[in-house]
């Protein structure tokens, strides 16, 4: 019998305990937890977020995963209409990997492509070549200058035929040429 208590008691104890793990949350029509703020008002797991139309700029509403205060993984955009807008990716809380964007209905507007940089770490270490000795290459410590950089291939669509218009590749936030 006191088994019995002890283990009501501990069931009765970890649903109290896990009912205080939010500081605020939503319940979703299917049942799911969604835009859940943890104890330290952190955005935390699946959020879906409604922006209305403000001053002429066309409201949208997007979804995806929140860690510690940070976007992280895939996020999804849809117009009001429902339209999906775009879909982007994120690290750290900034943009990462490839973005793409479309149109209305659906077409491919532009694929971006965009690199982050760990806030952890704001320090990189790139190969340069000496100025007074072009054939010697030294190492030199740079501090980013932003969190996320371009980095990669830039394709603008012609959503009518769905070809690629104009291509512009970037490597760490300069354009090649």
């Amino acid at each position: 019998m006191r088994i019995i208590s002890l283990l009501i008691f501990s069931v009765l104890v970890s649903t109290e305990l896990n009912a205080q793990k939010w500081l605020d949350f939503m319940v979703s029509p299917r049942g799911d937890t969604l835009n859940r703020v943890d104890m330290q008002k952190r955005k935390q797991g699946p959020w879906v977020v409604r922006y209305e139309e403000v001053r002429g700029e066309p409201g949208y509403e997007e979804q995806g995963y929140y860690n510690d205060n940070k976007k992280e993984g895939s996020w999804t955009r849809f117009n009001l209409a429902g339209d999906m807008i775009a879909k982007e990716n994120y690290k750290w809380g900034f943009r990462d990997g490839k973005q793409m964007y479309y149109n209305q209905m659906g077409d491919l507007l532009r694929e971006e492509s965009w690199k982050a940089v760990n806030p952890a770490n704001p320090y990189d270490t790139i190969m340069v070549p000496d100025i007074d000795h072009p054939d010697i290459i030294r190492e030199k410590v740079i501090k980013h200058e932003s969190a996320e950089v371009k980095h990669g291939p830039w394709l603008f669509y012609n959503p009518s035929l769905g070809t690629v218009s104009k291509r512009e590749d970037w490597v760490f936030g300069q354009l090649k040429k």
